[in-house]
């Protein structure tokens, strides 16, 4: 599970009701006009810019991606691949059945392999599973960032009625607090959905599809040298040129120390 993004939502509506709790209580802050406002007219106009397929389709992903974390990181499948392409050439593409392996696109791909599948294919299939992913993530991203957008207009729109009903009953003084009340509360509700929620999951979803790309290239490239009979060695080098500068240095480092002490 990705902890940052839990901490971040937990910690979010924690100093929201704490500031909320210091002035009075929850009650005051229920809105059935705002909540109508904010959620119903957020999501008819997200039906509006988006197909439905793409709504089925990104929102549950992009849920799922902006909490999870993926299992092994861009190191981890240098050194993964780097030890697969060994495996294979001791023991040849037959070898690399037995071995169990955690990342399913991976997986996929040294499944192919051990098939003896045709290089273009693997990566025809390879490169058409990962596009199809970005896709679905982007789409869950660009939805996420439509609400967050639409969210705080929705609740100008709610406070607007809210004032128009105010003006139009102030012959009434019982129903002037409920209406300003209900009013402010569209804006507090639609800045809320929007900076709280929305807004930072777009923006967690595209760093996770930047970060997939990189990952599930770097690991179509491992797959084909691997296909290719390419030395571990090699493999690892060409591999090492996704790793931020830092790490890359760090792996040369290792490399030269193991060297050394053979």
């Amino acid at each position: 599970m990705d902890i940052a993004t839990g901490l971040g939502l937990l910690a979010g509506v924690g100093v929201t009701c704490m500031v909320i709790l210091m002035g009075g209580d929850l009650h005051m802050f229920v809105s059935e006009h705002a909540a109508i406002v904010i959620f119903g007219g957020s999501f008819s106009a997200t039906l509006i810019r988006f197909p439905l397929s793409s709504i089925f389709h990104g929102v549950p992903l992009g849920m799922r991606f902006a909490f999870t974390m993926r299992r092994m990181t861009q190191r981890e499948l240098v050194d993964e691949l780097a030890g697969l392409a060994e495996i294979a050439r001791k023991s040849g593409p037959v070898g690399l059945e037995k071995v169990e392996i955690e990342d399913p696109f991976l997986a996929k791909g040294i499944r192919f392999v051990a098939d003896g599948y045709d290089g273009t294919f693997i990566r025809d299939n390879l490169e058409r599973d990962r596009d199809n992913f970005l896709t679905h993530l982007d789409e869950g991203q660009k939805i996420y960032r439509a609400i967050g957008d639409c969210a705080p207009a929705f609740g100008m729109i709610g406070t607007l009625i809210g004032m128009v009903q105010m003006f139009a009953n102030m012959t009434d003084p019982s129903k002037l607090g409920p209406f300003m009340a209900g009013a402010l509360l569209a804006t507090f509700y639609g800045a809320a959905v929007a900076n709280l929620f929305c807004l930072p999951l777009a923006d967690k979803l595209h760093l996770k599809l930047v970060d997939e790309e990189i990952n599930r290239t770097l690991i179509i490239d491992g797959i084909l040298m691997i296909r290719d009979a390419k030395s571990p060695t090699l493999v690892r080098e060409m591999l090492l040129a996704y790793l931020p500068e830092k790490h890359r240095h760090d792996d040369e480092e290792e490399a030269a120390e193991a060297a050394a002490a053979a």
